[in-house]
């Protein structure tokens, strides 16, 4: 069993009128099997609505699955004396990073979790100054979080989350509020966690261009996982993508589009060094 498992999971909104009476339901998850190993890099893809962040919350048990079962770390989420081990196993980092920074100083709001789990004092330094240093945020330690631009803020309220060393780290749509500049930033530091630190990273986003890198990648619609593979597999499959509502990549377009034109082009192509290398060796 991976760092997280889910086995037919399935998630309903109930919507109820003032009396209490259900009104409807709304399945946002469906019946979803998936097996996390640790240290992989995940990136679970989907248009608003498809239920991955829905999935996202049973990751972290602030939701409770309303059918089958997901463990984190071996530990059902249903059963309340895991709670804290999973919450401490499984870090959340959420879209907007203004809900998640609580301090006056960066320094000092990256430390707040240690501190709540009753880490001795020197440790908690230890960690802080280690978390800000894994993100590139060591030099603003001593700045109030209100002067740092969207894409530092997100990357402190991520150090924060490392402080409490878990053993993988859920991003909820982290860039989702940012510019393009914040949105490499962030993934940026996402990737240097999982590669450095070995920090199981899984990221949730709707952003074609951010999961090239991932390991694997779920694609979600309507509560189902409608895809799975490695980016290359994904993005290879041009058609079913636009299908699922999915914005592809400019490059991965263009080498689709000249590929049915008949030029000789491998597919699934996800950067522009790639594209003008397959171009280079067409004769």
């Amino acid at each position: 069993m991976g760092i997280i498992k889910a086995s037919q999971l399935v998630y309903e909104y109930i919507r109820r009128d003032e009396e209490g009476n259900v009104e409807g339901i709304t399945t946002a998850v469906d019946h979803v099997d998936l097996d996390i190993a640790q240290g992989q890099f995940i990136a679970i893809l989907g248009h608003n609505g498809s239920g991955k962040s829905t999935l996202a919350k049973h990751m972290n048990a602030i939701l409770y699955p309303s059918d089958g079962t997901i463990w984190v770390d071996g530990k059902d989420t249903t059963e309340e004396k895991y709670l804290w081990d999973i919450r401490q196993t499984a870090g959340m980092v959420f879209q907007n990073p203004d809900n998640q920074i609580i301090g006056q100083i960066v320094e000092e709001d990256v430390g707040f979790g240690p501190e709540n789990m009753g880490i001795p004092t020197k440790e908690i330094w230890e960690r802080v100054e280690e978390s800000l240093k894994a993100v590139g945020m060591y030099e603003y330690r001593k700045y109030s979080p209100n002067k740092l631009s969207g894409g530092q803020k997100q990357r402190v309220s991520i150090a924060g989350v490392i402080a409490m060393h878990p053993k993988c780290i859920v991003l909820d749509e982290p860039t989702a509020m940012l510019d393009p500049s914040g949105r490499k930033e962030v993934i940026r530091a996402v990737r240097a966690l999982n590669d450095v630190e070995k920090v199981t990273a899984i990221l949730i986003t709707h952003y074609m261009e951010e999961i090239i890198h991932a390991d694997k990648v779920f694609v979600m619609d309507k509560g189902h996982i409608a895809m799975e593979g490695t980016p290359r597999e994904i993005f290879s499959q041009v058609d079913q993508l636009k299908a699922l509502r999915l914005d592809v990549p400019q490059v991965t377009l263009l080498a689709h589009d000249l590929k049915l034109s008949g030029v000789p082009l491998p597919d699934g192509i996800l950067t522009t060094e790639e594209l003008v290398q397959a171009l280079q060796g067409v004769k």
